[in-house]
């Protein structure tokens, strides 16, 4: 939602809009929803900033742009992070953000990129196996995990899996990583029609594979 206003408005300043400025925004502007506080509008900047689909459905956020350079500082994306009302960051437009982070992604050093002249056997570019590896051996070619998620912290707990797992694998080459989110709730005292209403509108908006309630 929040992507939304910061688009349609737009609420943007230029490639990205400080934390302050949209908080002074929703409280200012009559046009945007009416809000308790200003702690919903830094709640949804850390989850949009968290969300594992940033780089299409959110934004990112840095600590400062330094216009000297050309970059932003502190620009992370994807990981969950802890913000305050009075917070000096900015966020910072998707794609803008993915630029940056794309270009800082260090060249990729290892097997193959030594001269191989005078090296000892079965270091890189000798063209030998390493002797960590036995002869006929096969490096694994598919993983699969599980886990249980807290429920009242699952914007956190999935955005540091994203960073520590889902990412080193996304980052090997040809890697085709899917990712399914598995919901199952136990309602001692039963779901009312407005909640089963609800969750089932916003399934169906957030393309749920599959989705519903059960009386028993």
């Amino acid at each position: 939602m929040l992507r939304k206003h910061l688009d349609k408005v737009p609420l943007w300043r230029g490639e990205h809009v400080p934390v302050q400025q949209l908080v002074e925004d929703f409280a200012c502007y009559l046009y945007l929803p009416r809000l308790t506080g200003p702690e919903v509008v830094i709640q949804a900047i850390e989850d949009g900033v968290s969300a594992l689909t940033w780089a299409s459905d959110t934004f990112a956020y840095a600590e400062g742009y330094d216009e000297v350079a050309g970059r932003y500082r502190g620009l992370r994306a994807g990981q969950a992070l802890v913000l305050s009302a009075t917070d000096p960051g900015v966020v910072v437009k998707a794609e803008v953000a993915r630029r940056q982070l794309d270009a800082e992604v260090p060249a990729p050093t290892g097997p193959g990129t030594g001269v191989g002249t005078g090296s000892a056997p079965g270091a890189p570019g000798t063209g030998t196996k390493g002797p960590d590896r036995p002869e006929g051996s096969k490096l694994p070619r598919r993983f699969h995990g599980t886990v249980r998620l807290n429920s009242a912290r699952v914007g956190l707990e999935a955005a540091r899996i994203a960073e520590e797992v889902i990412a080193h694998l996304a980052g090997l080459p040809g890697a085709e990583v899917l990712v399914t989110l598995e919901i199952e709730a136990r309602l001692p005292q039963g779901a009312s029609e407005h909640t089963v209403r609800t969750v089932t509108e916003n399934c169906r908006t957030l393309k749920f594979v599959s989705q519903g309630f059960e009386n028993e």
